[in-house]
């Protein structure tokens, strides 16, 4: 069976096929000297203020990302920069891109590192310039000697690509990772539209300073709009390790990810290096899969290879959906999703994630339960918790799927099956999950829970995030999300693992807050609902709670 995960907005949520260890997390970022208190405790974070290309060099993992050093909303951008041994506690460095020169003005965007074969690292990325024009532009260590490579210096060929004729100069953007193919020019991909439509420019270079377009792009897209961040990556068809970017080979297939409509999406294919061409299953939009990183809020993405453990590893940018008036009480915007390790399913057609091992090491006390029946309609409180970060895992076991209600064909869209029949809908085989940080009475809460459907002879598995009880305010976002889960019931249980973060789960605790009256009440982290039989195992382990 292959198993593959969703993440579902703040929340990080994973499916596995059989998981029964859970834990929670412990603080690892020091908290700053302002009143933050709603931060969390292991989404990496700038330490204040509105926060693009991951790299792992020489045993440090740089975290590099767009930056507003001067306020917690978009402007100023620059590039901020953080390193790691560990994936997990960061260090905050000087900024290392500023807009200071007339290519650059009025912004350094998005773009991606590339470690060149001399070994020294690179940095790509895109400027707007005095008319707002967009540029790609380079930049390099200062000092090679320095480890954490804290100083950066643009190149003064700067810059290196203008928007070609025909391209929009405001839809010229996000330069990807290089790669080096068999001719031994370096090849990197823009992302861009013509005639509103997305498509991912190809570039060559034999010493990546000098840049000259292809003929054709690396792929195109009528259903799409304009293309950003675009990321392109070899995945090993028969292996668990992932790809340097360079690999190339006939056990080697090809993803193109591109983030449009708010979402990341992604395609699988088949590359000739020695054409530039790129074949894809299914291409964007089209067909049943329509695959996404992921359904919720999940944007900009960028992933890197970690050499020193053969893998590769993604990363994006979540909008937490505050109103900028919460932004600036609160003093940041946005934050980092968890990293994940990505790799190609069994059958080659998607991709499989999980966190990172690392997350491991914040786990600390657990609190079991297992074998516990659920009634319809009825709500297990899981007792014992008093911190704010929780890791868990549960596992459902379902029984008398037949019973389970018809899937309506004419609603295929999961978002809007998972509105129509959210948390407090009941069903045959469903709602069956959680409810995170809920208060009391059950007034306030966010439920992430599954239905199981019938479609004639087959099952399908829906999941779902209900933000609509999230917040007794009516300013914040509360968007339901939800996706489909490639899992036969019948013959795999469901198990679903919860990252759950005082921040991520932010309308909960920010409601009171808000009222300027303190924490009037205690917040349980988790309750189990469920219908039908479902037996559950699960354990965890929680954190203090963050004051």
């Amino acid at each position: 069976m292959d198993v593959y995960g969703f993440w579902l907005f703040s929340l990080c949520y994973l499916l596995v096929s059989d998981g029964v260890e859970v834990a929670a997390l412990k603080n690892h970022e020091p908290i700053p000297n302002v009143p933050q208190p709603y931060r969390t405790a292991y989404h990496f974070q700038p330490s204040k203020n509105w926060m693009n290309g991951p790299m792992y060099y020489n045993g440090v993992y740089h975290l590099f990302y767009q930056y507003n050093p001067y306020g917690p909303l978009w402007g100023n951008i620059s590039w901020g920069h953080s390193i790691s041994y560990d994936l997990i506690n960061w260090v905050h460095l000087d900024v290392a891109l500023i807009p200071n020169e007339p290519y650059d003005i009025n912004g350094c965007w998005s773009g991606s590192a590339t470690i060149l074969l001399s070994g020294e690292p690179a940095i790509l990325y895109t400027g707007s310039d005095t008319n707002k024009h967009q540029l790609q532009n380079l930049a390099f260590p200062k000092n090679l000697s320095d480890p954490l490579l804290s100083e950066w210096i643009k190149s003064t060929q700067n810059p290196l690509m203008s928007p070609p004729e025909g391209i929009d100069p405001s839809s010229f953007r996000d330069p990807s990772t290089a790669w080096i193919g068999t001719d031994g020019e370096w090849r990197v991909v823009i992302g861009s539209e013509i005639d509103h439509h997305g498509l991912a420019i190809i570039y060559k270079s034999k010493d990546f300073s000098h840049w000259t377009k292809t003929a054709n792009p690396l792929h195109f897209s009528n259903k799409t709009i304009m293309w950003e961040c675009p990321d392109f990556y070899p995945v090993s068809l028969n292996g668990k390790d992932g790809l340097d970017t360079s690999v190339q080979g006939k056990n080697v297939r090809h993803v193109l990810k591109a983030s449009f409509n708010s979402r990341d999406h992604y395609v699988v294919g088949n590359y000739d290096p020695k054409t530039d061409q790129y074949e894809v299953d299914t291409d964007f939009m089209d067909g049943r899969a329509r695959l996404q990183y992921d359904y919720g809020r999940f944007y900009a993405s960028k992933s890197f290879y970690d050499g020193a453990n053969k893998r590769r590893i993604l990363w994006s940018w979540i909008d937490e959906g505050d109103s900028e008036s919460d932004d600036i009480k609160k003093g940041w915007s946005g934050l980092q999703s968890i990293p994940r390790s990505i790799l190609l399913s069994e059958n080659g057609d998607r991709l499989v994630q999980w966190p990172v091992k690392e997350l491991e090491k914040l786990r600390t006390q657990k609190v079991q339960f297992e074998n516990k029946e659920l009634e319809g309609g009825s709500v297990f409180e899981i007792s014992g918790i008093t911190a704010s970060q929780a890791d868990v895992e549960i596992t459902f076991s379902l029984s008398n799927l037949n019973e389970a209600e018809l899937l309506n064909t004419e609603v295929v869209d999961p978002q809007i099956l998972c509105t129509r029949k959210n948390a407090s809908v009941n069903g045959s085989f469903g709602p069956f999950g959680l409810l995170v940080l809920a208060s009391k009475d059950l007034i306030e809460y966010t439920a992430v829970f599954f239905r199981v459907f019938r479609g004639g002879n087959d099952f399908r598995v829906l999941m779902c995030v209900d933000q609509s009880r999230s917040s007794l305010r009516s300013d914040v976002d509360k968007t339901i999300y939800g996706a489909f889960i490639d899992l036969n019931p019948r013959h795999a249980k469901i198990s679903l693992r919860s990252l759950v973060s005082f921040l991520t789960i932010f309308e909960t605790l920010y409601e009171i807050h808000s009222s300027k009256i303190g924490f009037i009440r205690r917040l349980n982290i988790a309750y189990l609902i469920g219908t039908k039989f479902i037996g559950a195992n699960h354990k965890m382990s929680y954190l203090k709670m963050l004051q």
